[in-house]
């Protein structure tokens, strides 16, 4: 009876039609988005290879859709091996790691348009859970195994908790971010995208830090 109850709980909000709907948006939405900001993108681009100590996309592991693992992608902001010892460490706000111009980049979300592929091929959406290392995802589940429902989802761009409970920067935050995920999964739909790319869209003309 009571894994019953936990199933029931965590059920799919959205059916498959809806499912379907939300994946033809992602294809063409971020195929027009990476045509529309082709010019942003080639000027980050000559920006970040004339600074020339590194690589001008970052690609990190993480964890996706179904527990598969996906490389995301940014634009870097950090220096190179900033993160080069034993233990994955979480990006701060005003981080010491960070490049001037990657800074720059950070606080406008501007490094977060390689993402857009990332949606294009499917590794992503732009509603969804935030993704997240493998590392970072068993000390969560330490505290609350039913992360494992988080998988039921593409990870996404942008999602309830990224709007409302800000930056994820502690294992406090980490957990009431779950929590908004779970609810998220539970009674998403496709209205409710749409306000969260809306409100997302509007703190980020505002100048929000999400």
């Amino acid at each position: 009876m009571g894994k019953a109850q936990s199933k029931s709980k965590y059920c799919d909000g959205m059916n498959l039609l809806q499912r379907i709907i939300k994946r033809i948006f992602d294809v063409l939405c971020s195929l027009a988005g990476m045509l529309f900001l082709s010019p942003l993108f080639l000027y980050i681009y000559i920006r970040l290879r004339m600074q020339g100590d590194g690589p001008v996309i970052f690609r990190q592991e993480r964890i996706g859709y179904k527990g598969r693992p996906f490389y995301i992608l940014k634009y870097r902001t950090m220096r190179v091996g900033s993160e080069d010892n034993d233990e994955p460490n979480l990006a701060v706000k005003d981080d010491e790691r960070l490049t001037p111009f990657g800074r720059f980049l950070r606080e406008h979300h501007l490094d977060e348009l390689p993402q857009l592929w990332n949606v294009f091929v499917g590794d992503m959406s732009f509603v969804g859970p935030r993704p997240e290392r493998k590392f970072f995802i068993d000390k969560i589940m330490q505290h609350n195994a039913d992360y494992r429902y988080v998988y039921l989802m593409r990870p996404g761009l942008t999602s309830p908790a990224s709007v409302y409970n800000g930056y994820t920067d502690t294992m406090e935050k980490m957990l009431i971010r779950l929590d908004m995920d779970l609810d998220y999964l539970q009674k998403r739909g496709l209205w409710l995208d749409l306000k969260i790319i809306v409100i997302t869209v509007l703190y980020i003309l505002k100048g929000k830090k999400i």
